[in-house]
């Protein structure tokens, strides 16, 4: 019998309600596969400045590498908004702490959600890999600085280029195993950084002579992931770049709600975090009317990750696509189900799927 060790970081706004939703469907799927999942919990982002004066306390760093998988929901809220240190610094140094490098974020219009998309003719579907440790949120100076009469503000872009290598080489071989292209998004007319980006990329095709690469300018790619998305399967990119076109995804499929993502260290069956894309909507916290499918596809990426089951991912997908083809819809979708209410209709189809795998 399988053990695993699971923290969930439910974090701030409706965090506690999709990690929650998602724990019920892992509640099942443990059952089926008969593995055993021990569950703690600890504090990330606004909570954790609540409760210990920290965005990411010591408490929660030791429950951190005692876990083989982090589940986690969301930081953030207009609460904090003046603190010393905002709910979003958490985040950022978990990463960091945790060693993650890479951050996967699939999106495709589910089946039966068509009208959510302003693209509904297009085929959508691809991925992006985004470098999570260097560009501009991490580069050093920054700050600000007072001039006579005037204030200057220094954000610094810091790369190596070992931290470009590693997430480029893990797209390509994704690109690789799916037979599909890669596009590599940078600014090479204008940054430094860029333009190393652009040479290692086209350094690392080298090696993968079968994977078909496309160079783009972000802006144009921007634009073009909008006019011809299906030009676009999967996407690699730097910190920044992919942090603002995996909301534009998020757009193209009708809702930030929909999409899951895996922060990981480039290596399956290794430790990593997962979360929903979506923030902490503290406009509808507490209102039990979250959408939790981001939460638990991000669910179904651990297990298939971290955990190698890889049969139970594919259930959670299965049965999460069911659901939204079918319904019930939460409000975000169209509908008026509650968060409680899609969950079980979730567990209900993930029921149903897997008495027709036994029967066949």
């Amino acid at each position: 019998m399988a053990n695993h060790q699971l923290l969930v970081l439910a974090g701030d706004g409706i965090g506690p309600e999709v990690t929650g939703a998602a724990l019920q469907v892992l509640d099942r799927v443990a059952e089926i596969g008969g593995w055993v999942v021990e569950i703690e919990r600890a504090d990330i982002g606004g909570t954790a400045i609540d409760a210990h004066g920290d965005p990411f306390p010591e408490k929660t760093q030791r429950a951190i590498d005692k876990a083989s998988a982090v589940l986690l929901g969301a930081v953030g809220g207009p609460k904090w908004d003046q603190a010393p240190k905002r709910p979003e610094a958490g985040l950022l140094a978990m990463r960091q702490y945790m060693g993650l490098w890479a951050n996967l974020r699939p999106y495709h219009i589910f089946k039966g959600l068509e009208h959510l998309s302003p693209l509904r003719k297009a085929q959508v579907d691809g991925i992006i890999f985004r470098e999570l440790t260097g560009g501009l949120y991490f580069g050093e100076p920054r700050g600000r600085r007072f001039l006579p009469g005037d204030l200057e503000v220094i954000d610094t872009l810091q790369y190596r280029r070992s931290e470009m290598w590693r997430i480029i080489k893990l797209a390509f071989e994704y690109a690789r195993d799916h037979h599909l292209t890669l596009t590599s998004v940078d600014k090479a007319n204008v940054l430094e950084s860029s333009r190393v980006w652009r040479e290692v990329t086209d350094e690392l095709s080298k090696q993968f002579p079968d994977v078909p690469v496309v160079h783009r300018y972000v802006d144009a790619a921007a634009m073009d992931l909008v006019l011809n998305p299906d030009r676009y399967q999967v996407i690699v990119t730097e910190n920044l770049f992919g942090d603002i076109l995996s909301d534009l995804a998020g757009g193209l499929v009708g809702s930030l709600g929909l999409l899951g993502s895996s922060s990981v260290a480039g290596t399956p069956g290794t430790r990593g975090l997962f979360e929903p894309v979506h923030g902490s909507a503290p406009d509808i916290a507490g209102k039990g009317i979250a959408n939790p499918t981001g939460a638990m596809l991000s669910l179904a990426y651990l297990v298939g990750w971290s955990w190698s089951e890889s049969e139970a991912q594919q259930l959670i997908e299965s049965a999460v696509a069911e659901s939204l083809a079918e319904g019930p819809h939460t409000p975000d979708l169209g509908g008026n189900a509650s968060t409680e209410e899609f969950t079980q209709a979730v567990i209900q189809r993930l029921e149903h799927i897997w008495q027709r795998r036994k029967i066949s």
